[in-house]
């Protein structure tokens, strides 16, 4: 169940912590990329002081947009709308207000346990070498927390700060011999790793868009893919027929069987993007997400390669 709320961007509340924890909560990246899609995956450590926590929530700063997070099977996930302090251009639609804070609520994370929580969204008009907070606050039941919402004055070192908020630095985008790779995304039994599309010409309509798709469970089938960057996205493949290698649309989707990996490439299996908006450019990325059969929805970031060789620009 997911309940949308509108309200005016506001400081959260923050409930007093009921003692002093070892293990900080922290993204598991430290640095995002400028004008770049992000996947914001927070670690939870522990609980309160031995309890359970039963809700996360994590406020968003003004330069994090378009944000989506990804929901967790046994909770409610709710997202508090607000006012942007400036506009945001999302792939020619301009906007000016979007998830301020999300909160994942009614689950059950012993203290004994990790999880983590991820958000993926657009790192905006902020300039290289800043540092963006994301002031978090567990709850664990009506009478304790952990409010992990200090920020570091400037000049001050954060090490000294008893409940630090995760925080992660922006980076210039570097060339793509020194970008590495996506850390593999998982849903269920299925983890998806290596994504990638490649820059387009001007004007060309469509491109494609490669994965590996690792399954450590049961049978199961990718049946569709979206992305705001694309008014569709097709499952194709590409295939010889006698003399001729031809392309079709796979209207039953994917198989990945148990067990295996199946890999989308260049030449075979891929994705299509259809009716792409604004062609994409090398450094960029694109956000899609992949639905399986049986595991569920995923949201993987795309990055944007160089062209393909002349004559192969959609595959």
């Amino acid at each position: 169940m997911t309940t949308i709320k509108t309200m005016k961007l506001s400081a959260l509340a923050v409930l007093a912590a009921t003692g002093t924890a070892q293990a900080h909560a922290t993204f598991t990246s430290a640095t995002v990329t400028a004008e770049g899609y992000a996947l914001m995956q927070l670690q939870v450590p522990h609980g309160c002081e031995g309890k359970a926590t039963n809700e996360v929530r994590i406020e968003l700063p003004e330069g994090f947009v378009f944000a989506k997070p990804q929901p967790k099977p046994g909770w409610e996930l709710e997202i508090i709308q607000g006012e942007y302090q400036k506009t945001y251009d999302n792939h020619g639609t301009k906007v000016s207000a979007g998830p301020a804070e999300i909160r994942w609520k009614g689950g059950e994370l012993p203290d004994e346990h990790y999880d983590t929580f991820v958000i993926r969204g657009k790192i905006s008009g902020v300039a290289a070498g800043t540092e963006l907070a994301f002031p978090a606050t567990q709850l664990c039941g009506s009478d304790a927390s952990v409010a992990w919402t200090e920020v570091a004055a400037p000049g001050q070192d954060a090490h000294y700060l008893k409940n630090p908020a995760p925080v992660v630095k922006v980076v210039e985008k570097q060339g793509q011999e020194h970008m590495s790779a996506p850390a593999p995304t998982m849903v269920g039994q299925i983890s998806v790793e290596g994504a990638f599309t490649r820059a387009m010409l001007p004007n060309q309509p469509v491109g494609g868009g490669f994965v590996t798709i690792r399954n450590a469970g049961g049978a199961d089938r990718l049946i569709s893919a979206t992305s705001p960057a694309s008014e569709i996205i097709e499952l194709h493949e590409m295939a010889m027929e006698g003399d001729v290698m031809r392309m079709r649309k796979l209207e039953n989707g994917i198989e990945v069987p148990a067990g295996e990996t199946v890999e989308l490439k260049p030449g075979g299996l891929h994705l299509m993007f259809m009716h792409v908006k604004t062609p994409f450019k090398e450094g960029d990325s694109v956000p899609v997400t992949l639905t399986f059969e049986k595991a569920g929805s995923i949201d993987v970031i795309f990055p944007v390669r160089d062209a393909a060789p002349k004559g192969h620009q959609h595959n």
